[in-house]
């Protein structure tokens, strides 16, 4: 097993003795420099620095420019922060400019050994003492945090530090990748963690409505108002808020939300007196943000308060040593919740799991897990994973305006409406029979072994002619769904 490369970027001989022995009992390679373009050439060079600790005591700043030369070059590197300042302010800025961590000097060894078993796992030898919690973290009934790749190690870590400071935090990432459960760990962590967390989903209410969901309102405001009602805002008091897809609440309202987070008072509507609140903001979206300022969707200004640190998630498809660990967890869950027996995945079908490119992210291997426990046919799912990856070819094909709706309407099922629900539908149903008009063909009409190369089962295959309506006498004989858009005539 090859040892991991330690860079460590100090000047003060004390810290480097304590992290020599440190890192020797943990059986890594270090190596050491100081801050300058001597840091720079040793980043690059082969072979290269698998984590870099980098001090940042220094009064002029050279420690956090020196950060941002390193994650600039290799962004994929891990880097791990130290000083003895406890100024919050160059937690978050070094954190903003990359770093996975941050330790205070002096180096405690349960600390550093925390570190890198994050980074390494098992290819490093820690003290029995040091916390080796499991890589699934319940957060909550039915939320959980998993951490068992680079990416997802490095955002919780991002979380640990986050939830000891009180600034706003934007979220981005695709949809399905787990932005609320960031949201829930940032809380839980923090010391607001006994008080409320609440989530407002912005895409969901009409402008009127979500006004009134956040800021509450007054008796008589309008028809129906028979008593005064609290907002989420008012609600949440001390705790936390999840203003979930922000790009969507009308401008009117972002502006409100600027006032909140600047002066931590509203009005409820109808109201003529201020309301003092104390909330924890965190915000997140799946839409280019830089897109939807210039399209004038996302004020700048309220872009630049939430954003005061932004954490992306990857898609799943970038996690994939993570996919075996859901698996297993959401089979255990799942099991458990609707009672029934706990069936594994083969590890064919793992292997399936890990080539699919899951564009509906977690909550499409969520929905997957489900469906293989209720139905108990690996067949059936195998051929499910093989079905949805022609779709996913098709959509690719589709014209690029569309490609983003169609990926989050069959990797989430939630679709944008009847229309495009029924797009998809057809792309499905025309995707199938193609592929057993071939398969049919290609065996001469023998339907077992025809339903063998679909790798489905046999009942299933006869299930999918009847609903496509295809017969040998006649051919392919289309359904409705596919006549009303003139194919085939």
């Amino acid at each position: 097993m090859v040892a991991p490369r330690i860079l460590v970027v100090d000047n003060e001989p004390t810290t480097r003795q304590d992290l020599t022995g440190i890192l020797a009992s943990a059986s890594c390679h270090a190596e050491y420099a100081v801050v300058g373009m001597e840091v720079l050439g040793n980043v690059q060079c082969q072979p290269r620095p698998d984590l870099v600790f980098l001090d940042l005591s220094d009064s002029n700043g050279a420690g956090l420019h020196i950060l941002q030369q390193i994650h600039d070059r290799r962004p994929e590197l891990a880097i791990v922060v130290f000083s003895a300042a406890g100024d919050t302010r160059q937690v978050v800025e070094a954190i903003r400019l990359g770093a996975m961590d941050y330790l205070n000097t002096p180096l405690q060894k349960a600390e550093v050994e925390r570190v890198l078993l994050r980074c390494f796992g098992s290819k490093v030898s820690a003290s029995p003492a040091t916390d080796t919690a499991d890589v699934v973290e319940e957060l909550d009934e039915g939320v959980f945090f998993v951490a068992a790749c680079g990416a997802m190690r490095k955002i919780r870590l991002q979380a640990e530090h986050l939830a000891k400071i009180n600034v706003p935090v934007l979220i981005l990432g695709e949809s399905g990748t787990g932005k609320e459960v960031v949201a829930h760990l940032i809380h839980k962590l923090s010391s607001r963690s006994q008080r409320q967390f609440l989530k407002v989903n912005c895409a969901a209410f009409p402008s009127e409505l979500l006004e009134s969901e956040l800021f509450g309102y007054e008796r008589g405001t309008f028809n129906g108002a028979m008593r005064t009602k609290q907002g989420k805002l008012e609600l949440c008091n001390g705790g936390t808020i999840l203003l979930d897809e922000v790009a969507e609440a009308p401008s009117s309202l972002q502006a409100k939300l600027l006032r909140v987070l600047h002066d931590k008072q509203f009005f409820r509507l109808g109201g003529e007196s201020t309301i003092d609140v104390d909330v924890r903001m965190l915000a997140a979206t799946n839409v280019n943000v830089h897109q939807a300022i210039r399209e004038r969707r996302l004020r700048e200004d309220l872009y630049y308060r939430l954003s005061a640190f932004t954490i992306f998630l990857p898609p799943l498809r970038e996690r994939q040593e993570e996919i075996p660990i859901l698996l297993r967890h959401l089979i255990e869950r799942t099991a458990r919740q609707y009672a029934l027996p706990q069936t594994p995945f083969s590890p064919a079908l793992i292997e399936a799991c890990l080539r699919y490119p899951w564009p509906g992210n977690l909550r499409e291997l969520e929905n997957f897990v489900k469906r293989y426990l209720v139905m108990g046919d690996e067949a059936m799912a195998m051929a499910e994973l093989t079905s949805n990856w022609r779709q996913h070819q098709v959509v690719r094909k589709l014209p690029v305006a569309d490609q983003s709706r169609a990926e989050t309407a069959s990797g989430n099922g939630e679709p944008h409406g009847a229309q495009f629900k029924s797009v998809l539908r057809t792309l499905k149903n025309e995707t199938e029979m193609q592929a057993i008009t071939r398969a049919l063909e290609e065996t001469h009409w023998n339907r077992k072994r025809a339903a063998g190369l679909l790798n489905i089962s046999y009942r299933g295959l006869l299930y999918k002619i009847r609903q496509h309506g295809i017969t040998r006498s006649t051919g392919t004989v289309l359904p409705p769904y596919l006549r009303e858009r003139g194919i085939g005539s």
